[in-house]
Order: structure tokens, then sequence, then C-alpha cells
């Protein structure tokens, strides 16, 4: 009797191995964490200005950082940025050349040049797959990766996108203040900027393409500003490598003008982040908390995706402040 239970008791145990082992070694291989020198503390999608600045808090912060970009910042065609303090006047892509080589100073920091295309959650954490058939590793994320801006179908509007068909005066108003200038807008978004550029211009114009929308206390407001309003049908925009000299109607007629202020519709850059769960607020904009964390656990997001304020400096200022916060975040699950 006593033999029989140590043969019982012995199979017992042997059991799960005999019976089920390809199912055991599955599993192990199902969970095995990715070659290490593709695996990092981050991975930050998008390195433009808000990338790179949270990398910059990272890099200093000793930790070993991913920084994935396709090299398409929504600014790519506007000649100048401005209100940047140490950097008023200075062209896009060389701020960011400028701090992509301050960035990769730090040895911990690592730039990638391509398109994430896939994100997963898994044991280990995150995983991101590239349009080059690269996969990367990380415990935490960061999406720096903006918006992209949808361009009406009137011709020449793309062209002049940033160079002189304008998004905030607060980056362009000073260099068209006083001068001849159109809001291409209706209903709200109309009033709101009339409201704003007035302030830089009083020549100003409102062109609604199409019967106004607006209320009767807004038009007042605009008349008693001396603000006109042209209704016709906008068909192109009339300009010379970007530099708009006037907007043409469908009916052949033209008005000189010398900026237009517009607010065309936008959509999330990147939609991994929806993908692992990330909320968008009701414009469209990544929700995020105060510490710019995302509502999913360890994804953190900053710059254009997920604020109205879209500036250089906004973007600069969110980036560093959501390498810091995810960096003690980070401590603070270790200490």
């Amino acid at each position: 009797m006593q033999s029989r239970r140590k043969f019982i008791k012995s199979t017992t145990m042997l059991a799960p191995v005999v019976v089920m082992p390809s199912l055991l070694i599955s599993s192990i291989a199902k969970s095995k964490p990715m070659d290490q020198t593709k695996r990092y503390d981050i991975i930050i999608i998008g390195g433009s200005y808000a990338g790179l600045s949270a990398a910059m808090a990272l890099g200093r912060s000793l930790r070993k950082v991913l920084v994935i970009d396709s090299g398409q910042p929504c600014n790519r065609q506007t000649p100048y940025s401005h209100n940047l303090i140490t950097h008023d006047g200075s062209a896009p892509a060389q701020i960011a050349k400028q701090a992509k080589a301050q960035v990769l100073q730090y040895d911990t920091v690592q730039f990638y040049e391509g398109l994430a295309v896939d994100a997963e959650k898994n044991a280990f954490g995150y995983s991101i797959a590239t349009d080059k058939g690269e996969r990367f590793g990380a415990d935490k994320l960061i999406f720096a990766t903006g918006v992209r801006d949808i361009m009406p179908e009137i011709e020449g509007f793309a062209e002049c996108w940033g160079i002189s068909i304008l998004h905030c005066p607060y980056c362009h108003g000073y260099e068209v203040r006083h001068q001849e200038t159109g809001i291409l807008a209706n209903g709200d978004v109309a009033f709101d900027k009339a409201q704003m550029i007035n302030h830089w211009t009083d020549k100003l114009t409102i062109f609604t393409n199409g019967a106004h929308e607006l209320s009767k206390e807004q038009l007042q407001k605009i008349k008693e500003h001396n603000i006109n309003i042209v209704e016709k049908r906008v068909s192109r925009i009339v300009h010379k490598k970007g530099k708009l000299s006037a907007i043409r109607f469908v009916d052949g007629t033209e008005q000189e003008l010398k900026a237009i202020y517009a607010r065309p519709q936008m959509v999330q850059h990147c939609d991994l982040p929806e993908k692992l769960g990330c909320k968008l607020n009701e414009h469209g904009l990544l929700e995020v908390s105060m510490m710019q964390q995302t509502t999913v656990e360890g994804i953190y997001a900053c710059g254009d995706s997920t604020t109205p304020l879209r500036s250089v400096a906004n973007a600069i200022a969110a980036g560093n402040f959501a390498g810091a916060a995810l960096n003690r975040e980070m401590i603070m699950q270790t200490f």
C-alpha cells in the first residue's frame, strides 16, 4: 500500500509535463521577451518639438529611450517660427535639427527614422512595429504624434497653409499687422477669429464661402468694428510659392489680400493611441491629465495631439513636463 501511494504521488507530479508539453512550450514562447537590444524604458513616437523635449528630460533622467519619427511635422512648410524666446524668427526645421543634435548627446537616447504602424500591450509592457518590419519594446510610451490638418477643396489653400494662410496670430500676426487680412470661416469660428484678429489689423474681411451662419448679435458686433463680410463662393487662392496675393471667387472676381486666417478640420496624425484604448475628447484630441497621462496606464501624450494651443513653444513645454512626469511615475513604482 505504501509503495502504491508513492507511485500515485510521483505520477501526479509528472502529469502536467507529460500530458501537455506542447501547450507549455507554446506558452513560454509567446511570453518570451524580445531581444534586449531592442527593448527600452520608454518609446517616444513622434520626434518633433514635443517628442524631442520629452526625450531630453528622460535622457537626463538616465532612461533608455527610443524616439521613432517619420519626419513629417505639421509645420514643415512654414518658413519661420515666432513667439519662441531665443529662436524667434528661426526656421522650424533648423530648430528641430538643433534640438535633435542636443538630445542625442545623451547616450541613453536613440533615434529611429521610420513610421510606427502597429502597437500592442503584452506581458512585458508595450510593443511597437514600424513600416520597416522592425519591432521594439518598452515599459512605457509617450505619443507626441501631432495632428493632421484636412485641407478644404480650394485650389491653392494647401500650398499657402503655414506660409500666408495662418492659424495663430501669436505665431504670425505681428508679421502681417495692419495689412489687408481675411478670415476664411463661418459661424462661431468666424466670429471668434474676428474678435482676435481685429486686434492686429482693422483691415479685416470675413469670407464665409457661402451664406453666412452668424447670429444677429454676432453680426451687430462685426458691424460695430467695421469688419466686412463676403458671402461669395471661393474658387481659389491666388499665390506665388505660397505667398498669397488675392482670393478669387466662383464668379471670377478677386479681392487682394496679404494674409488669411483659417481653422481647417483636423484629425489625429496617428491612430495607435486609440488602438491601445486611449480616449479622445469632444474636440478629437487625446485626453490627458494634468500630468500628461492618457486614460491608459503607462501611456503619456504631449504636443498638438493633446491641445488646441498649437505652437512650438507650447509643444516644447508639454514635452518637457511629460518626460519629467513619466520619470517620476517610474521612480515611484520602483522605490
